[in-house]
């Protein structure tokens, strides 16, 4: 191959990873048409790309970039994904659609630096909370005690609130209050 060519599939996998910096690396030795559309197409559902690369150049490309780590796991057929709301979806949809994919290999994914390697990694990431799930999770316990105090302090005038509804209601009816020893 040229280096005119070379060149250009460079620049191709820089504007194509150029703001990326959460991605999943996947072998795709093996995998038939059939299988190949299905992963592809299930991914697009959820707006997430796959870019089949060339090793070399891939790593060539990515030398000065975040996803530098990812190279590592660029040996055979390589395909890296990206995109989606954020890399745990982008796990969760992976590791759903290639259950009955015994051929794809995971081979690894990045967050924020940090490397989760092999299967097990990927699996690992698939099981955080996506960032949408994990603000729920803080808001729900910041405002959990104030629900509660909210809820002591309320109580006692609720129950004096009843009590007077009850004793308006049989003085409406014009039966007897009892007296208080």
């Amino acid at each position: 191959m040229s280096k005119t060519v070379k060149n250009m599939i460079m620049r191709d996998y820089t504007t194509r990873m150029g703001e990326v910096q959460e991605a999943m690396v996947i072998g795709v030795r093996g995998l038939n048409a059939k299988d190949t559309h299905k992963l592809r197409s299930g991914l697009a559902k959820k707006k997430i790309k796959v870019t089949v690369v060339r090793n070399a150049l891939a790593t060539k490309t990515l030398e000065n970039h975040k996803l530098k780590p990812l190279s590592e796991f660029f040996t055979g057929s390589t395909a890296i994904a990206y995109g989606g709301s954020s890399i745990v979806e982008l796990a969760r949809e992976v590791v759903t659609l290639t259950k009955d994919m015994p051929k794809v290999e995971l081979r690894g994914a990045i967050l924020d630096g940090t490397v989760f390697k092999g299967k097990d990694g990927v699996k690992q990431l698939s099981e955080f909370p996506t960032k949408d799930e994990a603000i729920g999770k803080i808001v729900t316990l910041i405002l959990s005690p104030g629900k509660k105090l909210a809820g002591q302090i309320l109580g006692p005038g609720r129950n004096v609130g009843g009590l007077v509804k009850a004793i308006e209601t049989k003085l409406e009816k014009g039966e007897a209050i009892a007296k208080i020893a």
